[in-house]
């Protein structure tokens, strides 16, 4: 695990500096994004959420709830950039495999690698993408999250901040067995099923109108906003989300597959 850790860390790590270079100098701004969180297309998810992200020069506070997850099991989610991406959530036809199923690698063109890990405590970086111990589970298929003072790139909170980001939350169960099982195993651990690391809800993070956040497809919006996370809470029933295994290694996928 620790090994498959750093090696993803790297992926992560060179995958943020060329986005440096590709963007050129880059200059924080401040602002508001929000995106409705909905099922990923293909993956069998009936759920939906809201997340917003708070940019205040090299700081981002993030605020995100969704329902209709995978109970009391693994839940991984992350901020995903990728210069080169399109920066929204995948669509079927990104189904390069024709499984009918999205699985990470296969999203990665449409919302890119991860920048920021949505943990509960420590690093927030894409070297946590697989740090177990600091996400949390989905109590009844529900999660809020609530998280400030989360430090980034100047180059990642300009992305942020010019629409240019996506959320991700990932893990999905096709047989409906109620726990991550199948003989198809994960394009970024083999050693777990695909549903333990596919994508399930998406939402492209933009510019919030005036008034809050986008509405509709999913929670109330404004309320996440304006209560914090009490109203995450209140309005989920409670709980958060645990990471079943990191994501994000979309070049070290790549690299892979040219070896």
């Amino acid at each position: 695990m620790r090994t498959t850790t750093t090696r993803i860390a790297g992926a992560g790590f060179a995958a943020a500096a060329a986005m440096a270079l590709s963007i050129g100098p880059a200059f924080a701004a401040d602002g508001s994004v929000s995106a409705n969180l909905r099922p990923v297309a293909g993956n069998g998810v009936q759920g939906s959420g809201t997340a917003m992200v708070d940019v205040k020069g090299d700081t981002i506070t993030v605020t995100m709830a969704a329902n209709g997850l995978l109970p009391d099991n693994p839940h991984a989610a992350h901020i995903h950039f990728g210069a080169s991406a399109r920066h929204e959530c995948p669509i079927l036809s990104d189904d390069k495999n024709g499984d009918g199923h999205l699985n990470t690698t296969e999203g990665g063109p449409a919302y890119g690698d991860i920048v920021v890990s949505l943990t509960k405590t420590g690093d927030t970086s894409p070297k946590s993408g697989l740090a177990i111990d600091r996400f949390s589970t989905a109590p009844g298929g529900k999660i809020a999250y609530q998280r400030g003072s989360i430090k980034v790139s100047s180059a990642v909170a300009q992305a942020i901040s010019a629409g240019e980001s996506v959320v991700v939350i990932h893990g999905v169960d096709y047989n409906k067995d109620g726990k991550y099982s199948g003989a198809t195993k994960s394009d970024l651990m083999p050693s777990l099923p695909t549903e333990a690391t596919d994508p399930a809800l998406c939402g492209a993070l933009r510019a919030a109108p005036v008034g809050g956040m986008h509405t509709g497809g999913g929670l109330a919006a404004d309320s996440v906003k304006t209560g914090g996370q009490n109203e995450a809470l209140t309005l989920l029933g409670g709980g958060a989300l645990l990471a079943a295994a990191g994501t994000g290694a979309f070049a070290a996928r790549r690299a892979r597959s040219r070896a």
